[in-house]
């Protein structure tokens, strides 16, 4: 397969607008490099879809942000984290070139996870999805086998972010109850990871309906971390990664929503390009 082989931007990939929370927090702590946001949201969300179709539609994006010149792709979602990562690493680099990377979201947050918890009972909110995955479950339990995990799906919880409802009345009664579910799965929590990069958006009412003393993780700040230990342990991948500090944005919907979408999470204007994924170039 012919990509281009010169360096270029880090590419981020998600199935939606949660990601842009990810890339925030990467531009954040890594502003000198340059990027690509990739967004499929014309087929979003990915939360209630099976592993073989997230594994597909992952697959385009991440061999679309490739053939843009992206030699470390970072997939800002949860669910193409649990579903599609392992298969992309595993079956597919090594067909396209064995010297890209593809990385995920839900390795940083376990990597750390056991410096927070004091208890070793930890909460997951997430889509149903990452949930059923149990993707947290297994790489918490390879990197601390004491901590025990416990998850609740919030399937209204996208939704009420993506249609900007996030601080309406309504949107209280929804985390509330999902809050309570979790707490009564193990009262014992003392940290709640909220494993799907929209839920920041979330956070004010999640923290109110929290008990006192449970920590409330989003993800931003962690996976930027990560990505910069990466970096500067792995100094061929960070030599193809151009630093020019710009940020392009790609949507597979149209433009004009995205970018007034993209408001919400980035709290500023962005210029938007419409692309598409065609199975017939990639398969």
């Amino acid at each position: 397969m012919n990509l281009p082989q010169n360096p270029g931007p880090i590419g981020v990939f998600d199935s939606g607008y949660g990601g842009l929370t990810i890339l925030h927090g990467i531009r954040q702590l890594l502003p000198q490099y340059d990027y690509v946001y990739l967004g499929d949201n014309a087929r979003a969300p990915y939360g209630t879809r099976s592993f073989d179709i997230v594994y597909k539609f992952t697959r385009q994006a991440v061999l679309k942000l490739f053939s843009m010149g992206c030699h470390l792709v970072i997939l800002g979602c949860n669910t193409a984290s649990a579903k599609a990562l392992r298969s992309i690493q595993r079956r597919d680099i090594p067909m396209w070139d064995s010297g890209r990377r593809v990385l995920g979201v839900i390795r940083p947050t376990a990597e750390i996870i056991g410096n927070i918890t004091q208890s070793r009972h930890v909460g997951l909110l997430a889509t149903e999805g990452t949930v059923k995955s149990r993707s947290y479950d297994m790489e918490i339990g390879k990197l601390w086998p004491d901590i025990k995990v416990s998850g609740v799906a919030c399937p209204f919880w996208v939704p009420l972010v993506e249609y900007n409802e996030a601080d309406s009345p309504g949107a209280d009664y929804f985390v509330k109850k999902r809050v309570d579910e979790l707490m009564r799965k193990d009262a014992n929590i003392d940290t709640i990871i909220l494993g799907c990069t929209h839920y920041p958006i979330l956070m004010p009412k999640i923290v109110k309906y929290v008990p006192s003393g449970v920590r409330v993780l989003p993800q931003g700040e962690y996976v930027a971390d990560s990505l910069q230990t990466y970096l500067g342990e792995h100094p061929a991948i960070e030599k193809k990664c151009t630093q020019g500090g710009s940020c392009y944005y790609y949507t597979t919907e149209n433009a004009d929503k995205f970018k007034e979408s993209a408001r919400i999470f980035l709290h500023e204007d962005v210029q938007v390009t419409h692309i598409d994924l065609d199975d017939r170039k990639f398969f």
